[in-house]
């Protein structure tokens, strides 16, 4: 019988993939030209990323594949280790379903499509906040752990 931690981690993944991939497809499909959505602050525009975050690794498809795939058998390895514990099992599946929804773009794509451009920062999708998020959260919590 599978464990509360497995269910949780597995809804959050399932869910940011889920809504990652909408709306890359809506983007994909509907956006053409830039979108305002707060003049001089937010534009949903359809970008194209082969490399990772702030475009680092950038034309390195095959190797960022790689890498994603290292980090999630690292996760599955690491897995029974994981507490029991909603700080840790939402953020590990916000961080799954954030590179799982990259990955299916780098592997079907050959990149990732970004479209959220808040004109200070570096173009980006649902996929990257939940990495982002994900991160910062376990980061808090081991911090605050030692």
């Amino acid at each position: 019988m599978a464990d509360n931690k497995f269910y949780i981690i597995s809804i959050i993944s399932i869910l940011i993939v889920l809504l990652d991939q909408l709306s890359k497809y809506l983007v994909r499909v509907y956006i053409n030209n830039p979108v305002t959505v707060i003049k001089d602050i937010l534009d949903i525009i359809y970008t194209s990323n082969t490399g990772a975050g702030f475009s680092i690794l950038q034309g390195n498809n095959i190797t960022l594949i790689i890498i994603t795939l290292i980090i999630l058998g690292g996760f599955l390895y690491y897995y029974r280790r994981f507490p029991e514990d909603k700080k840790v099992t939402i953020p590990v599946g916000l961080i799954l379903g954030g590179a799982i929804g990259n990955l299916i773009d780098r592997i079907f794509f050959g990149h990732v499509i970004d479209f959220i451009d808040f004109k200070i920062w570096p173009v980006f999708n649902i996929a990257d906040s939940a990495i982002t998020v994900g991160a910062f959260i376990l980061i808090v919590y081991i911090i605050r752990k030692k």
